[in-house]
């Protein structure tokens, strides 16, 4: 028995949240991805099934087992395969009409300005220690006007900051610069997660090693990462409702049932940022 795909039936179940208008709105917007492993993949599949109509996304790598706990893409049948072409498939599985333009080798200085042409928001996919690329697309984000999300799995829980044209950009909040890779990591872990909601619950601190550039992950972390960023991208791209931007943010951790909203002006100037800074590096000192 054949189906054809019906755009107006595949997502007639978001109305009632969205109005047929605001759900035609979203079918016109192109939202920009760089990774596609643990967060990336399943932004994309829920922006997809949220009923957005134009992708970029990029990566590099290929699906290993150790991508099993975490990443949507990831199974015996894909192993080997190119995250990118994976996630695609995935994606044009749920709409086959979606514009989708692939960037297999990543995303770099030489292609960022075609990764970005003609996007209306971007959400951040790239592995925790990306530094470089990550520092890249927030400031060509800055640079070109466009509305930028990142939400980190942390434990069981997500951390989320926007970052909005005319606002705070990602530099001016975390500071980055040209610091070292193990600074930029520390600085990125305490401004995600001022609360730090998730620390309290690791049960082994020898599974996060910043110098190796390894730590452990969840899959419920993941998914409440795409939740909640795809329901930033909604208020974002239709224009509807509050949005907090930088240095708002928010940190929910379901394994302790909290939520927690953040607020640091000056970002990584700002006292209580600097003080809990100085309180990781000295931990960190007394562990090694």
């Amino acid at each position: 028995m054949s189906h054809s795909f019906s755009y107006q039936e595949a997502f007639a179940r978001n109305i009632g949240w969205l109005t047929p208008a605001e759900q035609s709105v979203l079918r016109g917007k192109r939202i920009a991805i760089a990774g596609m492993g643990g967060v990336g993949g399943v932004h994309l599949l829920t922006l997809a099934r949220l009923g957005v109509g134009a992708f970029h996304i990029a990566d590099f790598d290929t699906f290993d087992i150790a991508n099993f706990n975490r990443q949507v893409g990831a199974a015996m049948s894909t192993l080997g395969l190119p995250k990118v072409e994976v996630l695609a498939g995935m994606a044009r599985d749920i709409n086959p009409e979606l514009q989708l333009a692939t960037f297999p080798g990543g995303v770099n200085r030489d292609n960022l300005a075609s990764f970005f042409e003609g996007v209306d928001l971007y959400v951040d996919g790239l592995d925790f220690f990306a530094f470089g690329a990550r520092q890249a697309t927030f400031a060509a984000c800055a640079r070109l006007g466009i509305p930028a999300i990142t939400a980190a799995p942390l434990g069981m829980g997500t951390a989320v900051l926007n970052f909005l044209p005319g606002r705070m950009t990602f530099e001016e909040y975390f500071g980055w610069g040209d610091l070292p890779d193990e600074e930029k990591a520390l600085r990125f872990l305490v401004g995600l997660a001022p609360a730090g909601l998730h620390a309290g619950y690791l049960v082994d601190p020898s599974s996060i090693n910043l110098k190796e550039q390894r730590g452990p992950s969840t899959i419920m972390g993941c998914q409440l990462c795409a939740g909640a960023a795809a329901t930033e991208a909604l208020k974002i791209l239709l224009n509807r409702g509050p949005v907090d931007a930088a240095p708002r943010g928010y940190h929910f951790d379901a394994y302790r049932n909290k939520l927690v909203r953040t607020w640091r002006p000056g970002g990584h100037r700002h006292p209580l940022q600097r003080l809990t800074m100085m309180l990781v590096k000295r931990r960190r000192g007394d562990q090694s």
